[in-house]
């Protein structure tokens, strides 16, 4: 792949990975309530997940997905349910995006904070859509290319994380901001509803 070709796919790829999506209200819920490490743990899993639906995506995941109604009706339910359970889970929880004290006894391990933004990324229908659409036209078509896959999938997942880490080191000043009930309440309830109606339109969505 050519420095020209790489620097394209980038400045492609930039507004898909700064758009609100499911990991990046998720970074800003981790931010929020349990700190900047923990945020970078979960931007880490994210991450993760990207570069597993990238290297899905070059094996011919895309044309699977396309081609079986049953498998995409299988992943899109799953990764639907788990959407609104979340959104339903912030909604209902009056202590999300309060901040919990270090080594508090609600405060999530960063390995659950990578493992759940880990499936919130394999799951995610913005993911799997735009890194299905946008891959195939960087890549060669004379078959699977590993170092094409590396570089894509890297990339896309790098551009992410550093969106997440943004969020992350932003995260003392949205606290400041948010240091009244009213708005804690009004973020959760904004926040609850997104990612539920995420969860909606993935379960809605057609081949």
């Amino acid at each position: 792949m050519s420095l020209e070709t790489w620097l394209l796919f980038v400045a492609v790829s930039l507004v898909p990975a700064v758009s609100p999506g499911p990991g990046v209200m998720l970074a800003i819920h981790n931010t929020l309530k349990y700190g900047r490490n923990a945020t970078l743990a979960s931007a880490t899993g994210n991450a993760l997940g990207l570069v597993i639906i990238g290297f899905a995506v070059a094996f011919g995941f895309g044309a699977l997905m396309a081609a079986s109604a049953a498998a995409f009706t299988v992943l899109k339910l799953v990764g639907a349910a788990y959407l609104i359970y979340l959104g339903l889970k912030v909604w209902r929880d009056r202590s999300s995006f309060a901040a919990v004290e270090q080594g508090g006894p609600k405060r999530k391990s960063y390995k659950a904070l990578f493992t759940q933004a880990l499936f919130v990324s394999v799951t995610n229908p913005k993911a799997i859509l735009v890194i299905t659409a946008l891959f195939p036209q960087f890549m060669s078509h004379h078959g699977f290319r590993l170092d094409q896959t590396v570089i894509l999938s890297l990339t896309y997942a790098a551009l992410c994380w550093a969106n997440h880490a943004a969020i992350a080191f932003a995260g003392n000043s949205v606290r400041r901001f948010l240091n009244s009930d009213r708005r804690l309440t009004i973020t959760r309830r904004i926040t609850g509803t997104l990612f539920m109606g995420f969860g909606a339109a993935l379960a809605t969505a057609s081949r």
